[in-house]
């Protein structure tokens, strides 16, 4: 008797990496496919899908490496729990964009095996993606490599440092939740639709800045999302008590960004959960805001040298003076992943406050199944 193998998504806008995913899939056995529902879609991606469930069910079945097909009936990114239960698989398989801890936990407790596929499009064909194909993929994320939450005033109050930030390609459609400024970058898609204007950078991020936090906001958005975003390359923003920066450091040297583009690697944890507080129970104080923003000078000098030893250093510094000041950027399921992959890289970090996001390596040889990330130049706007 064949396996049984199952794989869930979204498959919104049907593309050729879809079908070569399937296909892949599909040589280990008979292929069992779970659709996200529009309703756990909009939860997870902070929009509905271009094609609803019903058209995805339809286009789906109509692959011809595909079994069958159904709609998922829970939400949050174990939607398919139920199905499974009911399907019993012998596999389930990923891609490497989709590969959380929670999914690896849900199949070793009922005996199932994990694969993890690489994103290969079909021989001869270029890489798709439904990001690209959505038509807004030229708006940026944004990854805070060092000081972050120095961006608030009520950290830099107690000790003015800096924040520094990556702008970064979005060559895949990064979680919502996951402390990449997808909140941010919303915005900015509203604003400006596919691509960011031609306009002077610090006045364009001004812009965004403001319309991310109208009046009445309470909890603002730190500038670093906007700057991160809108300033190509690698910046460094100061910040001294006050929401905007007093200055903005940029550089764009392809060696530092190569630099980069060689030592980071992404793994997914998931969005965070909604409703968590990571402003609760917080410490924040002149030596932890101090210890941050001496890390972020440092991580900075760090990288300008492309000394990947005290980019590490430094990196995993600052993140610990983070977390002495807002404990609850992490729990104990966050630690256990990181024990697992320490002894593979020179420092680490967590991208989103309160237990989602991408755990974010710096390492001197590839982490197998990690995510790379592609820094967005000045010349590609």
């Amino acid at each position: 008797m064949p396996k049984k193998v199952f794989v869930s998504g979204c498959f919104d806008l049907l593309h050729s990496g879809h079908i070569a995913f399937f296909q892949e899939a599909s040589a280990f056995g008979d292929l069992y496919v779970g659709i996200g529902s529009d309703k756990t879609i909009y939860e997870l991606k902070g929009r509905v899908p271009i094609n609803n469930e019903d058209e995805r069910l339809y286009m789906v079945k109509a692959v011809s490496c595909v079994k069958d097909v159904f709609i998922s009936k829970g939400s949050g990114v174990l939607d398919f729990l139920d199905e499974l239960k009911e399907l019993k698989p012998d596999i389930l398989v990923v891609n490497e964009d989709g590969n959380l801890p929670v999914k690896k936990e849900l199949c070793a407790q009922f005996n199932i095996e994990y694969k993890i596929l690489q994103r290969t499009p079909h021989q001869g064909l270029a890489p798709r993606s439904t990001t690209v194909l959505r038509g807004v993929s030229q708006i940026p994320y944004r990854i805070d490599l060092c000081g972050g939450w120095l961006d608030q005033p009520y950290v830099s109050k107690f000790y003015p440092g800096s924040v520094v930030t990556i702008s970064i390609e979005p060559s895949i459609e990064f979680n919502e939740r996951s402390g990449m400024a997808s909140s941010t970058r919303r915005k900015a898609v509203e604003l400006w639709g596919t691509k960011l204007p031609v306009f002077p950078e610090e006045k364009l991020a001004k812009l965004l800045f403001c319309y991310d936090n109208p009046p009445g906001t309470k909890e603002i958005s730190g500038a670093q999302d906007a700057i991160g975003i809108v300033f190509p390359g690698l910046n460094k923003s100061y910040f001294n008590g006050e929401y905007w920066p007093s200055s903005i450091e940029s550089v764009h040297d392809e060696q530092v960004l190569c630099f980069l583009e060689d030592s980071l690697y992404l793994i997914p944890l998931g969005p965070r959960y909604s409703g968590f507080n990571v402003l609760s129970d917080t410490n924040i104080t002149l030596q932890g805001a101090k210890a941050l923003a001496e890390a972020a000078d440092n991580c900075w000098q760090a990288i300008l040298n492309c000394n990947i030893n005290t980019f590490g250093l430094y990196f995993r510094l600052g993140f610990e003076a983070q977390i002495a000041m807002f404990p609850h950027m992490v729990n104990d399921s966050i630690f256990q992943l990181l024990n697992s992959y320490k002894h593979l890289a020179k420092g680490w970090k967590l991208s989103g406050a309160g237990g989602g996001g991408y755990l974010i390596f710096v390492a001197d040889t590839p982490i197998e199944n990690a995510i790379r990330i592609i820094l967005k130049r000045r010349d590609s706007l």
